[in-house]
């Protein structure tokens, strides 16, 4: 096999799905309701895998999959869908406590991926202390400073990963993968934090075309810190891929409607999850085609 073909790491949406497997911990990149890898998260929603550890700045990737009953316990920071403050089907978790659930300090979130990602079993800061953020999470503890001035810190545990799934608006097929929008959020972290990483992506473009008309330093992940290279046009729907598309605010307001009816959301489950992406995809546009009908 030529080094050309073994650094070619293009796969499918159920070549990652494949590499899943129940009872592993998942983190999952972006932040909030932007730029999330939904056409892997929706894939997941259509396998039998349960049983998952889910690791995120939550968005609709943390309802979704609560929602399916794939999640047994979430570590986050905050699970939001931006102009909608609290992800509902989030809330409907935390209220009927169906999945175990951790929350983190965001500047602690970030440097659990941290310590992750650089092999280690904690890194010390100062956030969380004297907050409630240490009280209802036992797991985090105090480290006292080996040095003169004996300060008390906190001993962030790292946050180890199986799997990262993250979205980037271009890659290349051996991995190289590019963000275009405002913020790199920390998706650069979370892979380097997991075993396995999987980027999906708005278009995979010969590797020459990622710094034609963008500067290099929005390169965020290198062919080493990437396992597979998925491409799927609007797999970030309904979140952000700024400046490709921006939310669509008509359907997550749709989403959280049906959300807070169960007979609502079994229809929209079977209206809008239950074929493949490309019938999710089509679902969608006939969903805006009715909407733009009624205006």
């Amino acid at each position: 096999m030529t080094e050309a073909r073994r650094r070619n790491k293009v796969v499918s949406v159920d070549d990652v799905v494949g590499r899943i497997e129940d009872g592993m911990t998942i983190g999952i990149g972006g932040w909030g309701a932007r730029r999330k890898p939904m056409a892997l998260v929706r894939a997941i929603l259509r396998s039998d895998l349960k049983d998952l550890t889910i690791v995120s700045y939550g968005g609709p990737d943390v309802g979704l999959l609560c929602a399916a009953g794939k999640v047994t316990k979430l570590i986050y920071a905050f699970v939001s869908l931006d102009s909608i403050p609290l992800e509902p089907q989030f809330r409907a978790a935390r209220e009927n406590a169906t999945v175990e659930v951790e929350e983190w300090d965001e500047g602690m979130f970030q440097t659990g991926l941290r310590a992750a990602a650089q092999r280690l079993p904690f890194l010390p800061m100062r956030a969380g202390l004297g907050s409630d953020v240490m009280i209802h999470n036992p797991r985090l503890r105090t480290v006292t400073s080996p040095y003169d001035d004996e300060e008390e810190l906190v001993a962030v545990p790292a946050l180890d990963l199986d799997v990262a799934l993250v979205h980037m608006n271009r890659a290349d097929k051996h991995g190289n993968a590019q963000y275009l929008g405002p913020d790199p959020y920390f998706d650069d972290l979370f892979c380097l934090a997991a075993s396995q990483r999987f980027v999906s992506t708005e278009q995979i473009v010969d590797t020459a075309e990622l710094t034609a008309d963008a500067p290099v330093q929005t390169l965020l992940l290198n062919r080493l810190m990437v396992d597979g290279v998925v491409e799927t046009l609007n797999g970030a729907h309904f979140t952000t891929c700024v400046p490709g598309y921006d939310r669509d605010e008509k359907f997550q307001k749709a989403y959280a409607t049906a959300a807070a009816d169960p007979a609502s959301w079994a229809e929209f489950e079977q209206r809008f999850l239950s074929g493949d992406e490309r019938a999710y995809q089509d679902a969608v546009a006939a969903f805006h085609a009715e909407q733009s009908g009624d205006d």
